[in-house]
């Protein structure tokens, strides 16, 4: 199990639940996309750091900061030595190395990951030293997309190519490592100094009003949903999915405490946000059940 285990940023379940609820931009889409997909490379990479059997500690998406600059690492881990930082990639297609980029058969440009892993190198050798620690540290970027190839590059590159994989994950896993106390400390002063909120992050501009509102499919975000004949349950007419109500609302409200943080949860925002659908009194007992009450008649809400 990891040390640090990963999770889906704001950014991404943020635009998940914008691009159902209102027309994003083509480039806001395309972001998106981006983030899924690099969110999915990520995981896939997590499957098989959750196979190595000798003594590590994994820190998965760590956004750290050194000399006032922001950095972020995919997957950490950390060994007796060295300290190896992975930066996930998931490119698919055919590439072309270029010295300041990679760029697609089509034409499409992409930043050279070789300048950022170089970057994050550097500021986590920095943040190191400035903590006290001095570990011997490498760096790799790692392409997980089976249908990737690149052309034309070095051979000297610190990359790691979908043929390379198994033979990387078996060298990580011969590794000899006897971990200390040292270590452990290291790793959680690094969780420590994780940053929750990224700089990088890019959001849209969006009202309440202009969301689209009413319950979503859980599986497959659709709004075509039926009730249950006892009631309890939301049926996608869709996929099929079937999801109780109460599960359903608290769904909701996290959607909202996401979106809108300064918004207060009331009984009227919550009955709103699900489109009118049931009763408020349904969505009243939910909200008493699961969060505390504050204020007193039209004042109350819910935290």
């Amino acid at each position: 199990m990891a040390f640090k285990g990963r999770v889906e940023s704001d950014e991404l379940k943020s635009l998940r639940i914008l691009n159902i609820r209102m027309e994003l931009s083509e480039q806001e889409k395309r972001h998106l996309f981006n983030l899924e997909k690099g969110y999915d490379g990520e995981v896939n990479f997590d499957l098989l750091t959750e196979k190595l059997q000798n003594e590590c500690y994994v820190l998965n998406d760590l956004l750290l900061k050194s000399n006032n600059s922001s950095f972020q690492i995919d997957t950490t881990i950390i060994y007796q030595e060295p300290i190896y930082l992975i930066d996930v990639k998931n490119h698919k297609g055919d590439f072309i190395y270029k010295t300041d980029r990679l760029e697609s058969l089509s034409g499409r440009v992409y930043p050279n990951p070789l300048d950022q892993l170089n970057r994050s190198s550097t500021l986590f050798r920095q943040l190191m030293q400035n903590i006290g620690y001095n570990f011997p540290v490498e760096s790799f970027a790692v392409f997980v997309d089976p249908e990737f190839t690149l052309y034309q590059a070095p051979q000297n590159l610190p990359f790691i190519f979908p043929t390379q994989l198994n033979q990387f994950m078996k060298k990580l896993n011969k590794l000899p490592s006897k971990l200390n106390n040292r270590h452990r400390m290291l790793a959680e002063r690094l969780v420590s100094l994780h940053q929750t909120k990224s700089p990088y992050s890019i959001h849209p501009v969006y009202y309440y009003n202009q969301c689209r509102k009413g319950f979503t499919c859980a599986g497959c975000r659709s709004f075509e949903l039926s009730i249950s004949a006892d009631n309890r349950s939301l049926v996608c007419i869709g996929c099929g999915y079937e999801e109780r109500i109460e599960s359903a609302i608290l769904r909701s409200v996290e959607e909202i405490k996401l979106l809108f943080p300064n918004l207060k949860i009331t009984t009227n925002i919550v009955h709103d946000w699900c489109g009118g659908v049931g009763s408020k009194k349904r969505i009243n007992r939910v909200l008493q059940r699961n969060f505390t009450v504050t204020g007193y008649g039209k004042w109350t809400y819910y935290e």
